[in-house]
């Protein structure tokens, strides 16, 4: 039997936790964390004013034998919100990430601890690196890995899989176009630990950026608190949808708030095409009137460590697959 063939990505820098750093009940954070190259966070006691406009959608409804009005919602969540809540009954919560390491390759600093894996496909894995991971974390760890990790990226792989087959009908694309693209895809996870910090509005949880899959997303110019809904996910509409679409759905761009007296944990499930899966616009999304927008690239992995080599920085991965946007047309590595 083959051997399935191992990647290299990009890598990260190891820096100390910021858990272990709020433990010292600092008046003032370290200047690393302090972010004045970014726009400052507002509204943290609650949600803006404009939440409760974000879309939630009802999978029953999309599922059910008259879905065309949940259709349209949803079409019209992705083209105008980026950002939509989706209503699905959901068993058993993660909790208690522990204290964690956090990688970040950048200058400043993100005012939280992190632990990312790739859980998809198989043999992307790296078990080995459990041992690793700092105590008592490491032994709670492996037994969330067996049981509660393993069911839970099961059943949310399904939902995501569901979701794109949908999008596929709103967009009246032809019916298997984005299993072709994503069965058998890449599915990260990634569970965030944001401490309470006592400058709050200096620092960032997460730098704002969209993904090539407290939260506030960008709509129109400003930024929305979007508030957690019972029993439903947040999805947001990412980089390579954009591309798929040709520009029709709009990825989100999103950050993370912090509280001063608050933790937060966040987990947060990535999903992305096969890795050689071959990523451009969809014909069907290209015509006289719509003419590409973005180029093509023979593979997702390829594309993957094009995007690696950049900084995370608002919208830059996307933009590097704009055409005339430091993308050649023809460009495939």
């Amino acid at each position: 039997m083959e051997t399935p063939k191992q990647i290299n990505l990009g890598g990260f820098v190891q820096v100390p936790s910021v858990q272990e750093l709020a433990k010292q009940m600092l008046t003032e954070i370290p200047p690393r964390y302090i972010r004045t190259d970014q726009e400052p966070l507002t509204n943290l006691s609650g949600a803006s004013t404009i939440d409760q406009t974000v879309p939630v959608i009802d999978l029953q409804n999309l599922l059910s034998a008259e879905p065309e009005l949940e259709l349209e919602r949803l079409h019209s969540a992705c083209k105008e919100w980026v950002s939509f809540r989706i209503k699905r009954n959901m068993k058993g919560v993660m909790k208690d990430l522990g204290n964690s390491l956090f990688y970040q390759k950048k200058k400043k600093l993100d005012w939280g601890d992190l632990f990312y894996m790739v859980t998809r496909p198989l043999y992307l894995r790296k078990p080995h690196l459990f041992p690793e991971l700092p105590l008592p974390l490491s032994a709670h760890f492996r037994i969330l890995c067996r049981e509660t990790i393993e069911s839970y990226t099961s059943e949310v792989s399904k939902l995501a899989m569901t979701l794109l087959e949908v999008m596929g009908t709103a967009l009246k694309i032809e019916a298997g176009v984005m299993t072709e693209v994503f069965e058998g895809g890449m599915q990260s996870i990634r569970m965030n630990y944001y401490p309470p910090c006592p400058q709050p509005d200096l620092v960032m949880g997460v730098t704002p950026h969209s993904d090539f899959g407290g939260l506030q997303i960008r709509n129109k110019g400003e930024w929305v608190t979007v508030k957690p809904l019972h029993n439903a996910f947040i999805a947001n509409v990412g980089d390579v949808m954009e591309i798929l679409t040709n520009g029709l759905y709009h990825s989100v761009e999103h950050r993370g708030r912090i509280n001063s007296t608050k933790e937060g944990l966040s987990v947060a499930t990535f999903h992305y095409p096969k890795l050689e899966s071959e990523i451009g616009p969809l014909p069907s999304m290209i015509t006289p009137e719509t003419p590409a927008l973005f180029g093509r690239v023979e593979s997702y992995e390829v594309l993957l460590k094009k995007l690696f080599s950049r900084k995370l920085n608002g919208k830059s991965s996307l933009d590097c697959m704009r055409i005339g946007e430091g993308f050649a047309v023809n460009e495939t590595a």
